[in-house]
């Protein structure tokens, strides 16, 4: 392929300025592709880069607003999460606001390529959930099991994914689901630390505070390293017709328990901070929900079979750049 500008693929990011897609930029950014970077906010960009950047910012709630973001696309990226307050995994049934960012604009990119109209379907690579399996989750999941979501977030994932899976058997898109579990790692600012269940313990640990587990700590997760799962989306890609039309699971297949996660978080900060490990405690909490006591680790390596990705960052190295950026941040702002 050559290298001038209009023979690059254009791939284009929805949601580049997040935690998850400043990662993917990151790994975009070194092939030569035109990349288009949707976003609200700027982008921070590395130096080195060789792909052709197209800063594009954007209300994608906006009539007409995803159709002008995708395009001329060959690839979409979409990593579109509502996310009030300090996490994305706690939606209230009924939160029209959520559903309108985590299914209506699935929606709103199908119609936009429907009326496209190109001969060679684009690749969308779509951000799902390991946790959509919900209640139908065991010691590992398999991907096989029927999905029993148990939060209101996990449904409308669930949606956006079938939605995608539509389109591709319509003939519109290549659709691809990468269902990701717990995913740790730097940010690069304020605006792009994790969300999760890792970045919330990482606040209060900073704060001084201690650390709450709803249950007795046993509970499992399977943890990945943000530059990890980037380098899975470009493996997505790379592998698109392979995987189009379905869902895939992105883990390590590792067991580490909310007991263990939460101490290596007290003890990752206190290195950073110089002071004691924060406590570890074990509270009731009324915000507990079903898929909270549910093991939540990959069981299968399907997507590994097909693509040869594989995890190379530790847990532990992913907390330990997790906890360095936010040292680097002012109290406020962490």
């Amino acid at each position: 392929m050559s290298d001038t500008a209009p023979s690059r693929p254009l791939v284009v990011v929805l949601g580049a300025s997040g935690f998850i897609g400043t990662a993917v930029t990151r790994e975009f950014l070194a092939r030569p592709v035109r990349l288009r970077l949707v976003s609200r906010r700027p982008v921070p960009l590395p130096p080195g880069g060789v792909a052709e950047v197209q800063p594009l910012h954007r209300d994608l709630t906006e009539p007409g607003a995803v159709a002008a973001a995708v395009a001329g696309a060959d690839v979409v990226i979409h990593l579109l999460a509502y996310i009030k307050g300090l996490s994305t995994w706690r939606v209230r049934e009924g939160d029209h606001a959520a559903e309108r960012v985590n299914v209506g604009l699935m929606h709103d990119l199908i119609e936009a390529v429907r009326g496209q109209r190109r001969g060679t379907p684009p690749v969308v690579v779509f951000a799902g959930a390991l946790s959509q399996v919900g209640t139908a989750g065991g010691a590992a999941v398999t991907g096989e099991e029927t999905d029993e979501p148990a939060s209101e977030y996990d449904r409308q994932k669930l949606a956006a994914e079938r939605a995608l899976a539509d389109a591709t058997a319509a003939g519109l898109v290549r659709g691809i689901t990468l269902r990701l579990p717990s995913v740790c790692g730097q940010g690069t600012g304020p605006s792009t630390l994790e969300h999760g269940m890792v970045g919330a313990m990482m606040r209060r640990a900073f704060a001084g505070e201690p650390l709450t587990m709803w249950h007795d700590g046993t509970v499992a997760r399977d943890l990945v390293c943000v530059d990890d799962v980037a380098r899975a989306f470009a493996a997505a890609v790379d592998h698109a017709d392979a995987l189009a039309g379905r869902h895939w699971l992105i883990g390590s297949g590792q067991r580490t328990t909310v007991g263990e996660l939460f101490r290596a978080i007290a003890e990752v900060v206190a290195r950073h901070t110089g002071k004691p490990p924060v406590p570890v405690t074990q509270v009731r909490h009324r915000a507990a929900a079903p898929a909270d006591l549910v093991d939540f680790v990959v069981g299968s390596s399907a997507f590994s079979r097909v693509t040869g990705w594989s995890p190379q960052i530790p847990l532990a190295t992913a907390l330990d750049r997790a906890a360095a950026a936010r040292a680097r941040l002012s109290p406020e702002q962490r």
